[in-house]
């Protein structure tokens, strides 16, 4: 059985953060609101991108975004880059008026501790 990857919460909300910031400033058309949570799912790990903005946005655009803070991720944890089979592309989820823009789906456990 594969070992599990730890990595510190506070540390991985730190990079998600710094990730959005950054991201925010290469695409300035995301005025989100500063990041309180981060919605983790089998299907995507990401930021909820309110229906007001996400209506604006095309989804090239909000790939864009999603590759950028991916990338930004995977530069301070490579570890999840590995644990998503190698890949640092974002993924965009959208069901109905609700859009997730984050990193795809970890194929191993991935531990986060306080």
């Amino acid at each position: 059985m594969a070992r599990a990857t730890s990595i510190s919460l506070s540390q991985f909300t730190s990079t998600v953060q710094a990730a959005v910031t950054a991201a925010q400033q290469k695409n300035p058309k995301f005025a989100l609101d500063p990041i309180t949570g981060i919605t983790v799912s089998s299907v995507i790990r990401g930021i909820p991108v309110r229906w007001p903005l996400a209506e604006t946005l095309t989804m090239g655009e909000m790939q864009t975004f999603a590759d950028d803070v991916a990338g930004h991720i995977g530069s301070v944890h490579p570890e999840l880059a590995t644990a998503t089979g190698g890949s640092t592309h974002g993924a965009v989820l959208s069901v109905e008026h609700h859009v997730i823009c984050g990193i795809p789906p970890i194929s191993h456990v991935v531990e986060l501790q306080k």
